[in-house]
């Protein structure tokens, strides 16, 4: 029996491959995996689960097109398209609202029915998917089920509602606002608004002790606008611009003070690693000292581990008491430009499936959730920071909302089933994370982060290399000199040369950072300037070269003072030993309160050897106020400090983009021709069947029909299960047939001047063959 007309199926073989292909990329759940033939993709079409999947992605408009469909019952018969579209008011322009509807007839949830004979005169009509009342709110539209049959309000809905008492039409207006069921244990006869209301039909009783609105009295009520308000376009305001310049400039500084906070947590980390949590995570101990050190809240401080993390700079150790430690791959990224390392934070926190503010909230437990716990994390956080930051690329350069509410206002009007409140926190959160690390500036995407978001045009094509590029010179032009004070400090005016940062480093510990860093100058630090190797001559050098103000004279005494005791008492293994010219000096190193503990032991009037590692012993002398430094065999300076921890990197968290991945053009088209193949060999005419009384041939005769069907140039139609098991049918015309392999072309697309695609089939996964006739 041939199939009903005007079915969804009928709806989709009816259509070309540009609308097929249309179909496929905006709904690619219906495409994989790949279906067999057309049948398939309209029952999938019809599935609750891709219907409401379908319906997740429109916006308040389309969502009110839907509730139209649904209030004029087109999931259960064909209804006019224009008795459709005046349900949405005349607030609504007519262009627009039909804009809507085909946009729903493109995405196969309403269709154009092909039966128009059973409505009167002929008119047009249209059908909508019936799972689209199964996924729709219980109560499309805020309207409840129509009027049991016989009621009095069926006859002029109208006037029985605008001839209602005070009394009950605050019941009715009550129930339209908040909703078309309420509870109520008044029964026909009472005499009370509600019992009245349902004698005259128009509430209805639902149980003991509810009752609802019917459809015909809401719609009178509403009037002219029987969905209600409608916003018919995005709410967005006029845009707020600003210099394009000043955004990514104000962005650049940003990325700067997030790279540097980073540099601090990898340095911090490797000195002292927080332990890890029994439950996982670090501890709020942990994070508070952490917040402390880098002097920000603990939100920033949470956001930047995590961010750490994500890019596998910082992980678990593997050894038996883990600790959070930096990974190998974050010496690497320690030598890299400062952009590059921007460019790998910017990455991770873009698509880790966390969700860092969450850090300090209470689980459903009433437990504090924890940085870096499995409490925090969110499969479809990157997917919210996508559409957050793709909203904000559709404003022109230097270009954004007025505020970060008309943001989130427009972000729900244009997804109103993605989240609610939670969801708009979470576009909240979002801005404030990306104007932290310097995505977003003045509520404006940048430019470098327009990059970081796109995704390549062709092989040779790295969004983040892009993306460094375009931050690169926004980034204020190294400094290479700093400001020597009379207090020991010296003030960096901003970033400094990659060199000069490194010396200064060398010889002064960071007092305060920000976008002027200031270093403190003292004795310590300058001893560790020459444990590394640096004489007096290079530290005066280095001051008097790279500083724009005159070298205090007080700093100029410092250094020769901490240079003239440095050195004087040399070491080296034995497991370790000291040796000095100076007699006195020894005698009074073995004089010490620690000699013992360390277990020194004097051979000759000038050495002292001990069997404490070297770099214990210069600790316990340097506490006790000497100044030893560590020698090698040559006699020549060695550095001894600890390199910090280091682990092996992770791989990456990364989540899906929450939904069926996108189709390329290549695969929609490849989808498309394959499901035409399968449509022309379902309607193909065949010859009777090759082997007489089987459909399913044996594998020497559908070799032989093959063969015969190459030599003779005939046309064949097979049955065909793939690799995944999925059955379809196709009409090729064979070429040769060998090697475990049948080749030829698809006869669905070829021509005389085409001869098609080439093809070939697993001669062991074709279940049936048949010869076509000629037509």
């Amino acid at each position: 029996m041939a199939a009903r007309a005007g079915t969804l199926l009928d709806h989709l073989r009816a259509q070309d491959d540009a609308t097929l292909g249309a179909l496929l990329r905006a709904r690619p759940d219906l495409a994989l995996p790949a279906p067999a033939d057309t049948g398939v993709v309209a029952t999938r079409a019809g599935v609750r689960t891709s219907v409401g999947r379908a319906c997740e992605e429109l916006d308040a408009l389309h969502l009110a097109v839907v509730d139209a469909l649904l209030v004029a019952d087109a999931d259960q018969s064909p209804v006019d398209p224009e008795a459709v579209l005046a349900l949405l008011g005349p607030t609504v322009p007519r262009a627009t609202a039909r804009a809507a509807l085909d946009h729903l007839r493109a995405l196969a949830l309403a269709w154009d029915f092909a039966e128009p004979d059973t409505l009167d005169g002929g008119r047009a009509a249209i059908l909508a998917v019936p799972a689209l009342r199964d996924t729709a709110r219980r109560h499309p539209a805020g309207l409840g089920r129509p009027a049991a049959a016989g009621s009095a309000v069926l006859a002029d809905p109208v006037a029985v509602v605008a001839a209602l008492p005070d009394d009950q039409r605050a019941v009715v207006e009550a129930l339209d606002t908040e909703g078309p069921v309420g509870r109520s244990r008044a029964r026909e006869g009472d005499d009370s608004p509600v019992a009245r209301l349902l004698d005259a039909g128009i509430l209805r009783r639902v149980d003991d002790e509810t009752v609802e609105l019917t459809r015909e009295a809401g719609l009178a009520l509403r009037g002219d606008r029987p969905l209600g308000e409608i916003q018919a376009v995005d709410p967005m305001p006029a845009p707020r611009r600003q210099d394009p310049a000043t955004v990514d400039a104000t962005a650049a500084g940003e990325a700067l003070e997030t790279v540097r906070r980073a540099e601090a947590v990898i340095a911090a980390w490797s000195a002292a690693p927080p332990a890890v949590l029994r439950s996982g995570g670090l501890g709020v101990r942990d994070l508070r000292r952490l917040a402390k050190d880098l002097d920000v809240d603990e939100t920033a401080a949470g956001l930047l581990v995590e961010t750490l993390n994500a890019a596998s700079l910082v992980a678990v150790s593997e050894d038996a008491d883990a600790v959070w430690c930096p990974t190998t791959q974050a010496d690497r990224w320690l030598a890299a430009p400062p952009e590059t390392q921007w460019v790998a934070l910017a990455r991770a926190w873009l698509e880790m499936p966390r969700q860092p503010s969450a850090i300090g909230q209470r689980d459903s437990t009433d437990k504090l959730v924890g940085p870096l716990s499995d409490e925090v994390r969110r499969p479809w956080a990157a997917q919210v920071r996508r559409r957050v930051l793709a909203r904000l690329a559709e404003f022109p350069e230097g270009s954004g909302p007025p505020s970060v509410d008309a943001l989130v206002t427009s972000l729900a009007w244009r997804a109103p089933r993605r989240g609610g409140r939670m969801r708009d926190d979470l576009v909240r959160a979002c801005v404030r994370e990306a104007t932290a690390l310097g995505v977003v500036a003045h509520d404006a995407l940048t430019t470098a982060g327009r990059e970081l978001l796109r995704t390549a045009r062709r092989p040779d094509d790295d969004p983040d290399l892009a993306a460094a590029a375009a931050l690169r010179p926004a980034m204020p032009a190294p400094v290479g000199h700093v400001l020597l004070q009379a207090d020991l400090t010296a003030v960096a005016p901003g970033r400094l040369e990659p060199e000069l940062a490194a010396a200064m480093d060398r010889v002064a510990e960071v007092e305060s950072a920000g976008g002027a860093t200031v270093y403190r100058i003292s004795e310590n630090s300058l001893r560790r300037a020459l444990d590394l190797g640096w004489t007096a001559a290079d530290v005066h050098e280095l001051f008097a070269t790279r500083s724009a103000t005159p070298v205090p004279q007080g700093l100029t005494y410092l250094v020769d003072d901490v240079a003239r005791r440095h050195g004087r008492l040399r070491g080296g293994s034995a497991a370790s030993f000291l040796r000095s010219e100076d007699e006195a000096l020894l005698a009074e190193v073995m004089s010490l309160p620690v000699a013992a503990s360390l277990e020194l032991r004097r051979l000759a009037p000038t050495v002292v050897v001990s069997a404490t590692p070297l770099a214990d012993v210069l600790e316990a002398l340097r506490a006790a106020g000497l100044a030893p430094v560590a020698e090698d065999a040559d006699g020549a300076v060695v550095d001894l400090r600890p390199r910090g921890r280091r682990t092996a990197p992770r791989r990456p968290d990364r989540a899906s983009s929450g939904g069926s991945p996108s189709l390329s053009d290549d695969q929609v088209a490849a989808l498309v021709a394959e499901l035409r193949a399968a449509v022309r060999a379902a309607t193909a005419p065949r010859g009777a069947a090759t082997v007489p009384g089987s459909t399913r041939q044996t594998a020497s005769a559908t070799v032989a029909v093959l063969a015969d069907a190459a030599r003779t140039g005939r046309t064949v139609w097979i049955g065909y299960v793939d690799a995944a098991g999925t059955a379809s049918q196709r009409v090729v015309r064979p070429l040769r047939v060998g090697g475990g392999l049948l080749e030829g072309t698809d006869a669905a697309v070829s021509t005389e001047e085409d001869p098609g695609s080439s093809v070939s089939f697993a001669l062991h996964r074709i279940t049936s063959v048949s010869v076509l006739t000629e037509q």
